[in-house]
C-alpha cells in the first residue's frame, strides 16, 4: 500500500473520530439539566416541569401569567405580559444551572438535574 493511500486513510479515520466525538457532545450537552422549576409569587410556590416533553405552559403568579415553552430538552419565556419583556431575552435555557427571571411577575425558572433516586 502506498503511504499516499495510508495517509488519506488515517486523515478519514481521524475525520471520522472528531465528527462522532461532536456529535456526542451535542447529545449530551442537550438536555442536561431534566426539568425546569419556577419559583414564583412572594411566598417562593414552585412547580416544575419536565424537559424532555415538548408543551406550552402558563402560570398565573399572582402578579402576571407568564408563558414557557420547552422544546427539544430546552425551556423558554415566551409572550411575556411584563412590560420590559426582559425575560424573553434570555432565551432557550437547557443544562443545569441555566435561569432567567421575570421581576415584574415575581418569576424564577431554573434547570435543575434530578438525582436518580
Amino acid at each position: 500500500m502506498s503511504s499516499r493511500r495510508k495517509n488519506l486513510i488515517f486523515a478519514a479515520v481521524i475525520c471520522l473520530l472528531a465528527a462522532l466525538s461532536w456529535l456526542w457532545l451535542q447529545h449530551s450537552a442537550r438536555g442536561s439539566g431534566e426539568t425546569a422549576v419556577v419559583e414564583y409569587g412572594d411566598a417562593g410556590q414552585c412547580v416544575e416541569y419536565p424537559l424532555n416533553k415538548n408543551a406550552r405552559y402558563d402560570l398565573d403568579t399572582g402578579y402576571y401569567t407568564v408563558h414557557f415553552e420547552v422544546q427539544n430538552g430546552r425551556i423558554r419565556f415566551v409572550d411575556s405580559p411584563c412590560p420590559d419583556h426582559t425575560c424573553e431575552s434570555f432565551g432557550w435555557l437547557q443544562s443545569a444551572g441555566d435561569w432567567a427571571a421575570c421581576l415584574p411577575a415575581r418569576a424564577k425558572l431554573s434547570v435543575v438535574q434530578k438525582n436518580a433516586s
